[in-house]
């Protein structure tokens, strides 16, 4: 029998962006089908008040592109800077275009806006390429958080809806997506559907792809990440994304005997947040691990027959630690209640990076200089690009008074809350 769709996630397949990565030539290639969907979505949010169904969406955007290179699944290796710049460009798009619809990209129901949760992940695909099965008959996964779309679409299911542009990389798009994922889904005619298309730009296929460049990484077996995480929004997305984008993840044969990729994510205690604005709206850590987790989920790909916005399966080891397990035991992801800006990267000797954003660079600059003192090796430090709506329009602007920023700070989040339940707003 086939899954349940009621708790299912929709999908928005998006065919690769134009290349070399302009900001708006992305905007003119994604705003168009981005826009439709969330409107659709936000207003059904809007309106929801039947079983099943708590007045948030969640929409996962899969972004289809040349994005890895090698020539094998064990040794396939990605440009992390081109590619956490397509993200942050992605999501700051959405912020914008979700400023503009009022809609909240918490993905917590609201009452005084609609909600839609959009993920963003990366799916490895160019135009008429061939995929092959290995030998247990299954599209395997790669040594990479990003799948190649066989893999993807063969094991990540089910879908409430799946939207796709109305030109014809979108349809060339959504067919192969169909045929790779016979079997593990049928579709009814009304979960396909088709939203307007963006200005398709002609360019040369030798550009049209992230693994022509340079700067290459192989991944990393323990990448570590710090923040609040309070009321996630696109700025966390990004940064937690990018991290996991670092991660070598083991095969089947060596995460059986024990081998795993680790992900760190010191999330700040309860304590540490009292000084912060509107700190009575804050969420209590275990509720912000729960959503870093439930983020994750997705962008690990989670391969089950329940690929809903729920809970992966958690353990605490410690009072302090909340874990959960991916890629059939292959990715481990540890969320730690840190009590100081350092948590266990000057605690435990065995990591490899840090991402930091421009926010936290002096932090990531700090952690190394405490792990020198130890004479630990410092951390690889990556920091991600700053969500900018003036990268996508002249006429946008960064002005706090814009409404943009509030799709990209938990201080303007809680603002908003907190004068929802005081009745200023």
């Amino acid at each position: 029998m086939a899954p349940s769709t009621s708790n299912a996630p929709s999908l928005l397949l998006l065919p690769a962006p134009p290349f070399p990565l302009d900001p708006r030539s992305l905007s003119a290639a994604y705003r168009a089908p981005l826009t439709a969907v969330l409107k659709r979505l936000g207003s059904s949010s809007s309106s929801a008040n039947n079983d099943n169904d708590d007045g948030s969406h969640v929409l996962v955007i899969a972004v289809a592109c040349p994005i890895l290179a090698g020539p094998s699944p064990r040794s396939k290796s990605l440009n992390w800077k081109a590619a956490q710049s397509l993200l942050a460009r992605t999501y700051t798009l959405i912020s914008v275009i979700c400023n503009e619809l009022s809609i909240n990209t918490s993905g917590e129901p609201s009452t005084t806006s609609a909600s839609v949760d959009p993920r963003v992940v990366l799916i490895d695909h160019e135009r008429r390429r061939t995929y092959h099965r290995n030998y247990d008959g299954e599209y395997e996964a790669n040594c990479t958080s990003v799948l190649d779309l066989a893999a993807f679409a063969s094991t990540v299911y089910p879908w409430r809806t799946v939207f796709h542009p109305s030109a014809e990389s979108g349809y060339e798009l959504l067919n192969a997506f169909l045929e790779y994922s016979q079997g593990k889904q049928t579709f009814l005619q009304n979960q396909l559907v088709a939203v307007e298309g963006g200005i398709t730009l002609s360019i040369s296929e030798s550009t049209t792809t992230l693994a022509a460049q340079a700067d290459f990484i192989n991944g990393h077996d323990v990448v570590c990440l710090g923040g609040t995480f309070d009321h996630l929004h696109p700025g966390h997305k990004l940064l937690l994304h990018a991290t996991v984008l670092l991660m070598k993840i083991p095969d089947k044969t060596s995460s059986s005997s024990g081998k795993q990729a680790v992900l760190v994510v010191g999330i700040s205690g309860d304590e540490l947040l009292t000084k912060k604005k509107y700190a009575e709206v804050l969420q209590p850590w275990d509720v912000r691990a729960n959503n870093v987790l439930q983020f994750l989920s997705t962008i690990f790909n989670s391969a089950s027959s329940s690929n809903t916005n729920s809970l992966p399966p958690t353990s605490s080891p410690s009072r302090d630690e909340l874990h959960a397990t991916f890629r059939d035991g292959a990715v481990l992801v540890r969320c730690v209640n840190i009590h100081d800006p350092f948590g266990p990267t000057i605690t435990e000797e065995v990591m490899d990076v840090i991402v930091v954003s421009g926010e936290t660079r002096s932090g990531g600059q700090a952690i190394n200089d405490k792990r020198t003192e130890r004479g630990w090796k410092p951390l690889d430090v990556f920091e991600i690009d700053v969500l900018d709506p003036n990268d996508i329009s002249e006429e946008s602007n960064s002005d706090p008074n814009s409404g943009f920023a509030s799709k990209i700070s938990s201080t303007e989040i809680r603002q908003r809350i907190a004068q929802a339940r005081n009745g200023l707003q």
